[in-house]
């Protein structure tokens, strides 16, 4: 179900509920299937009998009304993959926030000067040591190497030293060998969570209005370090990645993922023009 926290103008609201704001923010009847969740709404008070909306949704509908940037944060670790994001319209941002198994996101207004820090926040972005960290800076492999380390994953031993020997096995029967076996194995069985984030803004190409994207995803390993996934590269269509794509890892720190997280989003001047 919907909430609303008026103290912190904070909203709890499924992508159902956003679909419904979206439509009556325009002017539009929600569909049929949007019905039961318009009833929602109307019950907790945010849309009116008429469709009219609270002003406790005044800036969550700004931004979407007219968004400059629309950010997207997927993660995803021992409970899945969870979404989070930004909305970033002309005068407000809005930070949203999954959670494991949860149907609904936390929408919230941030200040605009720390959307940075809020989308470090999201993915966990720490400082680390890098004693534990494996010498070798760069991985490649093929996710169907990848793909096979997994399976042990999801049928663990309990026993640290059987999967990690089972881990290594399955990615030397996939071709990759050596100390490049060595060290993804440790990378797998250290891996805390990968993430991707997304930037998607209306742009120029060629003089003409076109959407653009971009994408940064990492592998968080705790104590051996954030690895940067450059293969696969992002953003990845439906049906582009095969078993025979590389696997490409380069080993970065906070600081340096930090400053590709502030690269991701445009200048200015990158901006369509209305």
């Amino acid at each position: 179900m919907p909430g609303y926290d008026s103290s912190r103008s904070r909203l709890r609201l499924a992508d159902r509920h956003v679909r419904v704001l979206t439509r009556l923010a325009e002017g539009e009847t929600p569909s049929p299937e949007l019905f039961p969740s318009l009833g929602e709404l109307r019950e907790l008070g945010l849309v009116g009998e008429e469709g009219q909306l609270s002003p406790l949704l005044r800036e969550l509908v700004e931004a979407l009304r007219d968004p400059v940037l629309v950010i997207s944060v997927e993660t995803t670790g021992e409970s899945g993959p969870v979404h989070h994001g930004a909305v970033v319209g002309q005068d407000t941002v809005i930070a949203h926030e999954g959670w494991p198994g949860e149907e609904e996101s936390e929408y919230i207004p941030v200040e605009p000067s720390t959307l940075v820090f809020e989308l470090a926040r999201m993915v966990h972005l720490r400082r680390r040591g890098a004693g534990e960290q494996p010498r070798t800076p760069r991985v490649e492999s093929t996710m169907k190497a990848l793909d096979a380390a997994f399976t042990v994953l999801s049928a663990p031993t309990g026993e640290p030293e059987e999967d990690r020997t089972a881990v290594r096995k399955q990615l030397t029967d996939a071709g990759t060998t050596g100390e490049t076996a060595d060290t993804l194995t440790e990378l797998i069985l250290a891996l805390n969570s990968s993430w991707r984030v997304t930037v998607a803004w209306d742009g120029r190409h060629d003089g003409e209005h076109a959407p653009m994207l971009r994408s940064l995803a990492v592998w968080d390993c705790g104590p051996r370090g954030y690895w940067i996934r450059e293969q696969p590269e992002e953003p990845i269509l439906p049906g582009q990645v095969t078993p025979e794509s590389p696997l490409h890892l380069v080993r970065s720190d906070a600081g340096e993922i930090w400053r590709r997280l502030t690269d991701l989003l445009p200048e200015k001047e990158e901006l369509g023009a209305p």
